[in-house]
């Protein structure tokens, strides 16, 4: 189960002899626990943003002023509430502000809604329905078709209103998803050419779309 982690500064402390941060970074990262996270600006460099009444408004500095503050963030993934929080304890900063361990939301099918999405890919190809293509494809997605090189929408779209319907099936497929980004590698045969396709994904809020997409015949 995935955990955010929030790193909780606290400006009234000491910090000149708390322990390096980056032992810790790196005994997650190769346990395979700690999956994402980055250091946030000072509190000062924030934007706070409401709407009231249809008007924005716009206030410089941080949502609540308070002397701690979100300094950073992390992804963990554990099997446990109580693995989380013991990682969390391990944190140097920890001794000196907080750590909030808050569980993802578990409503979300990643890898499911990416498969579907190759579902559709497929069944779009082989009726030759260009529109459900390149619906499939952010805006700007790259394509490299053994050699060929398609940029944006409209370039596949053109490429596949040129080529027509076309019979894919898919003998292997293997996702791999990192919060808002997705690797899918992949056996296809198309029209009886066998082919491996690498493609990238990316999460563009309630839906997955390909951002990149590698196709190169297959050797063995």
């Amino acid at each position: 189960m995935k955990y955010m982690l929030l790193v909780c500064g606290d400006d009234t402390n000491d910090a000149s002899g708390m322990a390096p941060v980056e032992p810790w970074v790196e005994e997650l990262g190769d346990r395979g626990v700690r999956q994402h996270g980055h250091r946030l600006a000072l509190p000062a460099d924030a934007v706070t943003v409401r709407v009231r009444g249809g008007e924005v408004l716009r206030t410089d500095g941080p949502f609540a002023e308070t002397k701690e503050y979100v300094a950073g963030f992390d992804i963990l993934e554990c099997d446990s509430l109580e693995e989380a929080i013991e990682a969390a304890a391990k944190h140097p900063v920890a001794t000196i502000g907080a750590m909030e361990v808050r569980p993802f939301w578990e409503d979300e099918d990643a890898e499911g809604e990416i498969r579907r999405l190759d579902t559709e890919l497929t069944d779009a190809a082989r009726t030759g329905d260009v529109e459900r293509l390149v619906a499939c494809y952010a805006r700007d997605a790259e394509v490299v078709d053994n050699g060929s090189h398609h940029r944006g929408v409209e370039a596949l779209r053109k490429a596949w209103e040129a080529l027509g319907p076309v019979a894919r099936e898919v003998l292997e497929f293997r996702v791999h998803v990192d919060e808002s980004i997705a690797f899918g590698h992949a056996l296809v045969r198309t029209d009886g050419n066998l082919l491996r396709v690498t493609t990238g994904y990316r999460n563009v809020g309630p839906r997955w779309l390909i951002v990149h997409e590698h196709v190169t015949e297959a050797t063995s």
